[in-house]
């Protein structure tokens, strides 16, 4: 029997282990799930939307259970007060709109026929959740796809492996069938496993470049929908006319939020020549003032990254980018252990030769970069394998809208970053992955469309 271990960035203890399940095991489970999808869906919209709100709310009322035990799961500080706000939002949003966006299509209707397009549930989906937010990506998923009638198989990832759990006890506590809303322990081998035997009708990943193309590798043949939220490398440019401290101030903590660990963290800056070193200046103080340490302490305002070996690989791009003629604008913090503490750092004397500035680092270090005009800055912002956001920064929202159709991305910003509004669609490009959450494409993609051609007068 595989045991997957969650190991406290806290402290390297094991804080939580659960027995995998085998794949016989967890197939009987999935059939079990599939048998009941079909009442679910059965059910009348607004109940499902009543019980997947009412689960929502049961999620918020162990939050105070959820904070610390998320900083010993993945580090992130207590002072931060969890995730409820941003999970409740994204789920609310998404029952508001269910009943507009899973309505028919009506195409057209005479004496003769009636012709409609008609959304119906995908059946039982997988959600694969990461850790470094795992209750507000799970969510994402979860609520659109239970409202819309399909049935869930939650696998979190083995670093927060208590959130599913958490998750799945809210939901049937609050009234939805527990084989609707399923969490699992899986590893990898069984999952690549379920996958191959078309065990699912919908995958939604989100994760890791390599994870994703596994997940496509296994699922390849079966013609089951694959979504995935990967990879991102988000860049931030600050232009001639920007307000400088207020690009500093969301930029910077876009950058070392969460330990660097954002899906749409920023991970470079392009600044125009006449802000630059105003900006290195700020940058540089507004990271000093950050303090590493016990996310437990309310003081602490960046925690351990959630694994040892996430911090060597950040350290590893920052020593070699020094190497290569970078500057490191801030000394070893105190608290950095050579483990999973690890401090802020600005780099700056950056080029894209670097990893630093081309490959994803998902850690508390940021590079910076002097560039002349617009089109230097698309050019940068778009060298890259990655495209999930871009933050611009500017007094003129045609001018910032216009580079926005050059740049390679799926969410624009104007002076403001690191944010998922539900009412837009949360999507990427290149390797960061393909499909749309949240919004009312969300739905469209948690569905499929079936066509009705009614004759209904000779």
């Amino acid at each position: 029997m595989t045991m997957l271990q969650c190991i406290s960035p806290v402290d390297g203890s094991v804080y939580a282990e659960r027995p995998a399940l085998s794949f016989d095991a967890a197939r009987a489970a999935v059939d079990e799930t599939r048998r009941a999808q079909a009442d679910w869906a059965a059910r009348p919209l607004d109940e499902r939307v009543r019980l997947v709100l009412a689960g929502i709310e049961a999620v918020g009322a162990m939050n105070d259970e959820i904070v610390p035990e998320l900083a010993w799961q993945m580090g992130r500080p207590v002072r931060f007060g969890g995730e409820f706000a941003g999970f409740a939002e994204r789920g609310r949003y998404m029952a508001d709109i269910a009943a507009t966006a899973l309505a028919d299509i009506e195409v057209g209707s005479d004496n003769k026929f009636h012709r409609y397009i008609r959304r119906l549930p995908w059946g039982v989906v997988l959600v694969v959740a990461p850790w470094n937010y795992p209750y507000m990506t799970a969510i994402n998923t979860v609520a659109p796809a239970l409202i819309a009638g399909n049935a869930v198989i939650l696998k979190h990832a083995t670093q927060t492996l208590l959130v599913g759990e958490r998750m799945a006890r809210a939901f049937h506590a609050a009234g939805v069938p527990e084989a609707v809303f399923r969490n699992v322990f899986l590893d990898h081998d069984t999952t690549d496993a379920l996958l191959r035997a078309r065990t699912f009708d919908a995958v939604n990943f989100t994760g890791s470049v390599a994870g994703g193309q596994a997940m496509e590798r296994a699922a390849a043949g079966t013609f089951v929908p694959v979504a995935t939220e990967l990879g991102g490398k988000d860049p931030g440019y600050v232009m001639e006319d920007a307000d400088v401290a207020a690009a500093v101030d969301t930029l910077m903590d876009g950058a070392m939020f969460n330990s660097g660990q954002c899906c749409c963290g920023i991970e470079r800056i392009y600044v125009h020549a006449r802000h630059y070193d105003e900006f290195v200046e700020r940058a540089v103080a507004w990271a000093r003032a950050q303090k590493l340490g016990d996310p437990l302490d309310p003081e602490t305002t960046i925690g351990p990254m959630a694994h040892a070996r996430f911090a060597a690989h950040v350290r590893a791009q920052t020593e070699a980018a020094v190497a290569a003629g970078a500057t490191a604008h801030l000394e070893p913090d105190p608290a950095d252990d050579g483990g999973a503490y690890l401090g802020p750092q600005v780099l700056t004397g950056v080029t894209h030769d670097m990893d630093v500035m081309r490959e994803e680092s998902f850690g508390p270090v940021v590079g910076i970069m002097r560039v002349a005009d617009d089109d230097e800055a698309v050019r940068l912002m778009n060298d890259s394998r990655y495209g999930l956001t871009a933050s611009l920064w500017s007094a003129d929202e045609a001018r910032a809208a216009a580079l926005g159709d050059r740049i390679e991305t799926g969410t624009v910003f104007l002076n403001r970053a690191d944010y998922l509004d539900p009412g837009l669609c949360w999507t990427g490009c290149k390797d960061t992955g393909r499909g749309g959450g949240l919004s009312v494409i969300g739905y469209h993609n948690l569905t499929r469309p079936k066509s009705y051609h009614l004759k209904v007068s000779a």
